[in-house]
C-alpha cells in the first residue's frame, strides 16, 4: 500500500507540466509533517496498474476526474475563506484603532 502512496506523496511539484505551488500542507494545519494533501492535479494523473479482472478504465478515470472537480472547489472554497477572514480581521483592527483614540480622548476628560 505504502508503494501505491508513494508517487502521490512525493514533496514538492516535480513535473514541470504541472502549473501551481509545490504541494505543501497549509499553513497552521493541524496535521503531522509527513502528511500532504492531495491536489486536483494529482488525482487526475493517477494512474492504476489493470489486471485480468479489473476494473473498467474509463470509470475509473471518470470517477478520479470528479474526484479531482470536488477536491478543487474545496481548495477554492478554503482559499476564499481565508481571503474572507484576512478581510474581516483587518476590518476588525481599523475599528479597534479608531476606538481606541475615542475611548483615550474619554479617559482624558471625565
Amino acid at each position: 500500500m505504502r508503494n501505491l502512496l508513494r508517487p502521490l506523496l512525493r514533496r514538492g511539484n516535480t513535473d514541470p507540466a504541472r502549473p501551481g505551488p509545490p504541494n505543501r500542507p497549509p499553513v497552521g494545519a493541524y496535521r503531522s509533517a509527513s502528511y500532504l494533501p492531495l491536489r486536483p492535479w494529482q488525482v487526475r494523473s493517477r494512474t492504476f496498474t489493470t489486471c485480468r479482472r479489473g476494473l473498467d478504465p474509463a470509470e475509473v478515470a471518470a470517477f478520479l476526474d470528479r474526484v479531482a472537480g470536488d477536491l478543487a472547489a474545496a481548495h477554492a472554497e478554503v482559499a476564499r475563506s481565508r481571503e474572507e477572514a484576512s478581510r474581516i480581521k483587518e476590518a476588525l483592527r481599523a475599528w479597534q484603532s479608531r476606538q481606541a483614540s475615542t475611548m483615550r480622548d474619554l479617559a482624558r476628560h471625565p
